[in-house]
């Protein structure tokens, strides 16, 4: 995809490019508001998660994770910029007048055409059921109870694997290395989710952060210890404590975090790594 390099007229604009085919004015019938929640707070008005707060108004794109036009061809038209996702997304004229959004497959370009079901071609951005797919191959936006839309691999740049099938479930293995059973009945997409060439942009001034809703982080060891578990004491001083905490006490800085005894652990087989 051709990048655009913009002139160094401002110091937020070294070193800025963006890809030049991708749009930013989505279709009035595939958008709708959205409502946020200011600054992190809960019902009560208490901020539970915090650094959030402002940033950039955003429309919600209704993207097609079900992928349920079956056996209707689609023609991609637009390659389209998502606010509130990592990876692009792409605008599809189907056959039948219908117009949906999708995840942007890697590689996929304006003028091919796609398609969902049972019997159709192992082709980047074409779905279908893991029962017709050979081992082998790359996935992405996988379905986990059937009929509900894909739920796994949908970042940019996330890939998953087909491994191995036995009666009727599927072995994947995952973007994070985690290996799961999943049905067979179950439906993907074909490829590569398409990256951003953007994933770790260089932060060229503060308001870039407020634009995307983080509010300045402060340190738990500079505040007060009626403010932070870590705060207090005279001058640089340690936390007090054996292992770092959040605000409220509980252990934080690689404490696992997943429920104990959840409905999906006989599902999975090898842990992720981290």
């Amino acid at each position: 995809m051709a990048r655009h390099l913009y002139k160094t007229s401002t110091p937020s604009t070294r070193n800025g490019a963006v890809d030049s085919k991708v749009k930013s004015n989505p279709r009035n019938n595939l958008i709708y508001g959205q409502h946020r929640c200011g600054k992190g707070r809960n019902a009560r008005g208490i901020i539970t998660a915090g650094h959030r707060g402002g940033g950039h108004k955003r429309l919600y794109r209704k993207i097609d994770f079900r992928r349920n036009e079956k056996d209707i061809y689609g023609r991609i038209v637009t390659i389209e910029y998502d606010p509130n996702r990592n990876a692009y997304i792409c605008l599809i004229h189907y056959g039948d007048g219908e117009k949906r959004y999708i995840l942007h497959p890697r590689g996929a370009i304006i003028g091919e055409t796609i398609v969902s079901g049972t019997e159709v071609p192992i082709k980047m951005g074409n779905a279908l059921p893991l029962t017709d797919m050979p081992l082998g191959t790359a996935i992405h936006n996988i379905e986990i109870k059937l009929g509900k839309g894909g739920q796994l691999a949908r970042a940019a740049g996330a890939v998953a694997k087909l491994i191995a099938k036995e009666g009727k479930s599927a072995t994947l293995k995952l973007p994070s290395g985690e290996v799961r059973l999943i049905s067979q009945n179950c439906s993907a997409t074909v490829g590569q989710v398409g990256e951003r060439r953007e994933l770790n942009p260089r932060i060229k001034k503060a308001g870039y952060k407020r634009w995307i809703g983080k509010r300045p982080v402060v340190r738990g060891i500079v505040m007060n210890p009626a403010d932070h578990p870590h705060g207090g004491g005279e001058g640089r001083s340690p936390i007090g404590r054996k292992k770092p905490t959040t605000p409220w006490g509980y252990p934080t800085l690689g404490r696992k975090s997943r429920k104990k005894n959840k409905y999906s652990d006989n599902f999975i087989i090898r842990r992720r790594s981290k």
